[in-house]
């Protein structure tokens, strides 16, 4: 049994995800009439996952009681969830009743063999993300692709948070909406995993204060999580890149992750690469140390020392 308390975002989410599917979805024939408001009714719903009206109805409410977990799987094929929205509808319930996390929460480090790999790299752009996308280490050439994230104060070292609302962003990313709405959809997952972090909260309130397209993206409950795909960018010193990424998520830290890009040999791309980390050697950032960031300088870090 899954024990469940009140949770409003659970709530929110089943209602999310009913509101995007349509009868035609589930092979019905619509009822005559418009609906008064878009997605399947809840008793639909209900029928398509073998529980009553009511008890769904309660589900949606966040009502106080303990689904099982093969309820909770028929409702997920009922709303054809993806795995990524199942696991965010779990960590819903496992996490909702979750007490807020004191102000001294240890800083998120990265390792020195890590921050090793990263110099041993160099040619390859390489992030280490950790919590809400925080940027915790790269190399030089991370920092001439996307932005130079030492320079900038340590509550804005997110890569969330730059994609979104820096305009450099927006010109950089060729798909900017798909690359900043996936970047959403992976903040949720996150705030899904810690409901109470402070952090993670401000970071909302501030990307929904001062961005349209994120206040629709999270309030349509989206989550993302891709491990590999590929970026299309613009950069300014060397024109168009393809670059293909892998995240991986380290296995003695879930909560951190390494995001490297690499070019196809011998195209283009690869060739703008070099480009870039050569123009970023004459004017010196070969210089700069690979682990730019300190952990004592993270966004988590400097939140906690408020």
């Amino acid at each position: 049994m899954v024990c469940m308390g009140q949770s409003a975002e659970f709530g929110k989410f089943l209602k999310a995800m009913r509101s995007r599917l349509s009868p035609e979805d589930i092979g019905a024939v619509p009822a005559s009439g418009a609906r008064r408001v878009p997605g399947l009714r809840r008793e639909e719903v209900a029928r398509l996952a073998g529980v009553s009206t009511d008890y769904y109805v309660r589900l949606e409410q966040g009502r106080n009681i303990h689904p099982s977990r093969t309820v909770l799987d028929s409702v997920s094929r009922a709303l054809r969830l993806s795995t990524s929205e199942h696991a965010h509808m779990m960590d819903l319930l496992e996490n909702c009743a979750a007490s807020p996390r004191s102000a001294g929460q240890p800083a998120q480090g990265v390792r020195p063999a890590l921050r090793h790999l990263l110099e041993a790299v160099g040619d390859v752009p390489a992030l280490v993300l950790g919590r809400r996308s925080d940027v915790l280490a790269g190399n030089p050439l991370a920092f001439q692709l996307f932005t130079d994230f030492p320079a900038l104060p340590p509550a804005e070292r997110n890569l969330t948070r730059w994609l979104i609302l820096d305009p450099a962003a927006r010109e950089l990313f060729r798909d900017w909406k798909t690359v900043a709405a996936e970047a959403a959809g992976a903040l949720r997952l996150d705030v899904g995993r810690h409901p109470n972090d402070p952090q993670a909260n401000h970071l909302v309130g501030e990307l929904a204060v001062n961005s349209e397209c994120f206040r629709q993206w999270w309030a349509g409950h989206r989550v993302a999580s891709r491990s590999a795909g590929t970026v299309r960018l613009h950069h300014p010193a060397v024109g168009d890149l393809e670059l293909n990424f892998e995240t991986l998520v380290l296995p003695d830290d879930p909560d951190q992750m390494l995001r490297a890009y690499s070019a196809r040999p011998g195209s283009p791309s690869s060739d703008a690469l070099a480009l870039l980390g050569s123009l970023g050697a004459e004017a010196g950032e070969q210089q700069r140390p690979a682990p730019v960031v300190d952990a004592a300088d993270t966004p988590a870090a400097a939140g906690d020392r408020e």
